[in-house]
Parts: structure tokens; sequence; C-alpha cells
């Protein structure tokens, strides 16, 4: 019997993936060079990772829940948007070379960076969140627009919701990233449909990544909270800063 390495492996990753995609973002790209590496073409690849996304993210609201942590019914709202536009994003052709792809992405990093240091931290008692009138609809078409990207490619789309939440709402980090990951939960759904349309996911290499992206996402989302949002800022900053740099450079 050979020893199944490479499902450990995808158990190990996951798990990383799961903690840094809930406490900030990026984890994608960590989990679809494993994939690519293990022997799937890229397109098979980004559709077998929406698995360990969704089932991950169930977890994760599980998680935030259990400590008191949710905005519903305005996360509902902006999740049914993004469900639309994941739904453009999954079917979209979009013929951008890679390259590019990568410096373009890196640059959105770098704005994120900015905000995240530039912008003063958010005082719950003091800072009200804006989450009607002009900042609904703000909201709505800003996750319209996060959900075609997306359901296009997962990587990156953390931060740039945490972005959204943040300037727009004046949500705190942690409830933001609550409101993330059941944004992504349902976004993905739709990606999902059209990639188990498109016959282009691995189950097997799906389901093994799915065990460690839940217990990574379990736990960051329980662990956040109790850190609060000073620590969640610092590791948004680091993280966004070596993903820029492994984007832009490698």
């Amino acid at each position: 019997m050979v020893f199944p390495y490479d499902l450990l492996t995808l158990i190990g990753i996951g798990f990383i993936a799961g903690f840094i995609n809930i406490l900030a973002g990026g984890g994608s790209l960590l989990t679809l060079p494993i994939l690519i590496f293990l022997g799937l073409p890229p397109t098979v690849a980004n559709g077998t990772n929406r698995i360990a996304i969704v089932i991950q993210n169930i977890f994760s609201v599980a998680g935030f829940k259990s400590k008191g942590v949710s905005d519903f019914p305005f996360s509902g709202w902006v999740a049914v948007s993004a469900f639309f536009g994941a739904i453009i994003g999954a079917n979209i052709a979009v013929d951008i070379d890679g390259y590019l792809f990568n410096k373009i992405l890196s640059i959105v990093m770098v704005v994120v960076v900015i905000y995240m240091v530039a912008n003063p931290k958010i005082n719950p008692e003091i800072t009200k969140e804006r989450i009607k009138g002009k900042y609904f609809w703000l909201s709505i078409g800003a996750f319209f627009l996060i959900g075609i990207y997306g359901g296009f490619i997962q990587a990156g789309v953390g931060f740039i919701i945490i972005l959204a939440l943040s300037s727009i709402n004046h949500f705190t980090l942690v409830k933001s990233n609550a409101i993330k990951v059941f944004v992504a939960l349902v976004y993905n759904l739709s990606s999902i449909a059209i990639f188990v349309y498109a016959d282009v996911i691995n189950w097997k290499y799906g389901l093994f990544l799915s065990v460690g992206n839940a217990l990574g996402g379990w736990i960051s989302s329980r662990w956040q909270v109790k850190k609060g949002d000073g620590f969640v800022r610092v590791f948004l900053i680091v993280m966004i800063i070596v993903l820029a740099i492994k984007l832009w450079f490698f």
C-alpha cells in the first residue's frame, strides 16, 4: 500500500490556508499551487479549491456565531449580490496574461495595506456602523463586483472584502471577517455549481483539503474574537505585504 503523502499534505496545507483565510485572506495562494503541483490542471485546481472554501466557511461561520459575532440580515443581502456576481465571474473567459494579472493583483494588495495603515483603528464604542441608505446600496454594488472577481479566481478576494466592509460600512476587522466568510460561503455555491457542470473538480483532493481548511477556519474564527482587532490588523498587514511581494517578484 502506497502511503498517501499527497492527501496528508493537502490536510496540512489546508489547515494553514484555512487559518489564514479566516484571519486575513490569501490562503488560496497556498492551496492552488499545491493542487497544481499534485498534477491538477489550473482550471481543475481552481474548481477543486472551491470545495474546501465552502466547507471551511461553514465551520467558520459556526465558529464566529458561537462567539456571538454576526451581522444578519446585512450579510445576507451582500452575500446574495456577490452570489449573482460570481455566476458571471465563473462563466467569464478572461484572456489576460498571468504575469500581468499578478502585477495588477499585487498593486491591489499594496493599496489595501496603505488603507489599513493610514485608516485609524475603528472603535466600535464610538464609531457608528453604516449599513443603511446610500451605504447599503454602495455595499450591494461593491459586492456584486467582488462576486465577479471571486467567481473568476478566489485568491486575494478576502482582502478586498475586508477593505469594502471597513471603508464603506465602518465594521471592525473581526466583524468584517465574520461577514466575509458568510459572503464567500454563499457566492462560492454558484461557482461550484458551474465547476461541477463543467466537470472540473477533483472530489478526492477537494474533500481532503476541506478537512484541513475546516479545522483551520474553525480555530481561527474563534481565536481572533478573543485576540481582537489589534492582532487581526497586524496579521492582515503582514500577510498582504508578503503576498504582494510574492505576486510581484515570483
